[in-house]
């Protein structure tokens, strides 16, 4: 799958964004435990959300990886997430949290954002995301197999399962008009699988 076109714009260092604005689509959107002064609600254009991603430091463990999210190139589809804006004082210590949290195989991006009731115009934020070269890129399987991957995947942030719950939750909460298929598909699967009785 080739690279998609903003991607291009890799980032080293965040020392040529300021202010410094942190776009989160998977646990950061729920979970910014990291200092912000403020924070919006909006999408970027372009990418697709899929739980395609390994993770075998938070949400599983190597040799029983759990699946976390990542970005992928499709024209027809926005994401929606939150930014959070980092004053200058926090940046430094902001993205060494955010680099070893986000470790696993996600490098450092700059893509337009679009701010809810701010569409028509964008604004410059940073983004962590896994592309389909690094290791730890799982793809595509079968919604069922996903599901039971995300069933019992549990790592030392957690379980699989209370990532994808509070995902799942925190976008409704966040973008209640925005339907996103994958994300809420899986949710539904899982929780059959966790109400099905033991065989």
């Amino acid at each position: 799958m080739p690279p998609h076109p903003v991607l291009q714009q890799r980032l080293q260092s965040c020392a040529d964004m300021s202010p410094l604005w942190v776009f989160g689509y998977g646990s950061l959107v729920w979970k910014a435990d990291f200092p912000h002064s403020d924070k919006k609600v909006g999408h970027i254009c372009g990418f697709m959300r899929r739980f395609w991603q390994a993770s075998t430091d938070h949400r599983g463990v190597p040799g029983a990886p759990g699946r976390v999210v990542t970005l992928l190139p499709s024209d027809q589809e926005t994401t929606w997430g939150v930014a959070y804006k980092v004053e200058p004082e926090d940046a430094e210590e902001v993205m060494s949290y955010l680099n070893f949290r986000e470790k696993n195989g996600y490098d450092k991006y700059k893509v337009p954002f679009y701010p809810l009731g701010e569409e028509t115009s964008s604004m410059d934020v940073l983004v962590f995301v896994a592309t389909p070269d690094n290791e730890h890129f799982l793809g595509a399987e079968p919604l069922c197999s996903m599901a039971q991957q995300i069933a019992t995947s549990v790592g030392p942030s957690g379980a699989n399962t209370e990532y994808l719950f509070r995902l799942a939750d925190a976008m409704r909460e966040l973008c209640p008009t925005v339907q996103d298929d994958h994300l809420f598909e899986l949710e539904r699967a899982v929780r059959s699988i966790l109400a099905a009785p033991p065989s």
